[in-house]
């Protein structure tokens, strides 16, 4: 391997872990990845990492564990096993890439640290299409001391930013969908009913776009997957409403009202027991359009 190469345990193949996990092989790292699913272990294989039929063969003598998971539940699973922190050799670095919740980061980070593992927090915005591309936005919870040794690694994959200590990052990342997923919902309102009026949504968009109202939805979320109708970001509807329920505890564990957004988490709720399991988060759009169609009068 290239001078400078790390051996890194990626555990979490899925959409985004896949296309990170290649980018990491691509620029001369040794991957041991691992996942429950077969399917995306071979996957992984395919785009050359090595094989872990365990999670303890992944992180056995790697330099960095990343993690990429669903949920704070199965982070906790994983990294809080004592079987993880024994496998582990002295001085590797865990990083928690998932949209975890902020305090049980910093409770597990905690933990570890007593046994020794330093465990810091890096989640990603930009989709499949940045963990593809490699320019994903990664808001980086961890001391300053440790900035050096994790940024030539993360930026493999897009662009990191301290946003301050352990945890800080999955809160920014939890606020940031919030404020997506509110922006995505008004937007979709707001496109409804000009097109009721008879406007036409790529004249809005572009005002839209050259005005106050301009957004990530009105940028790239309408105009690249809604008016096309392929409703195919990559992130799926129950992530964003996951995220979004992450947003609005935190906001509650620290005592500050979140009227809004508790507002959006029911309509985004109401939405998802609508549609499939599997809907990209954009399909909130076809559902408010739908909604709309159905409530107007004959």
């Amino acid at each position: 391997m290239p001078d400078g190469s790390l051996t890194i345990g990626f555990i979490g193949l899925g959409n985004m872990g896949a296309p990170m996990t290649a980018r990491l092989i691509q620029a001369g790292h040794r991957v041991h990845a691992y996942d429950v699913s077969e399917t995306a272990r071979a996957h992984a294989v395919d785009l050359g990492a090595v094989e872990a039929a365990t999670l303890s063969e992944a992180v056995t003598d790697a330099d960095v564990v990343i993690l990429m998971l669903p949920n704070s539940d199965i982070v906790d699973a994983v990294a809080g096993d004592d079987a993880f922190s024994r496998s582990l050799k002295a001085g590797a670095l865990v990083i928690d890439m998932s949209s975890s919740e902020p305090l049980r980061t910093k409770a597990l980070a905690d933990v570890l640290a007593r046994a020794g593992i330093r465990f810091i927090d890096a989640p990603v915005s930009g989709g499949v299409t940045g963990a593809v591309r490699g320019t994903l936005t990664i808001m980086l919870g961890c001391p300053p001391e440790l900035l050096e040794r994790v940024t030539p690694l993360l930026e493999l994959l897009g662009r990191p930013v301290r946003v301050g200590d352990v945890g800080a990052g999955h809160a920014i990342k939890a606020l940031n969908n919030l404020l997506s997923a509110t922006h995505l919902w008004i937007t979709s309102e707001a496109m409804v009913v000009g097109q009721k009026f008879g406007i036409d949504p790529e004249v809005m968009l572009s005002v839209f776009n050259s005005s106050s109202g301009r957004s990530g939805s009105t940028e790239n979320k309408w105009p690249n997957f809604i008016l096309t109708q392929t409703y195919a970001s990559g992130f799926g509807l129950r992530l964003m409403l996951k995220d979004m329920k992450i947003a609005a505890n935190l906001a509650d564990e620290l005592g500050v009202p979140s009227q809004l957004g508790e507002d959006a988490i029911r309509h985004w709720s109401a939405a998802s027991e609508s549609l499939e399991p599997t809907a990209d988060h954009t399909e909130v759009a076809r559902w408010i359009q739908q909604r709309a169609h159905d409530s107007t009068p004959e």
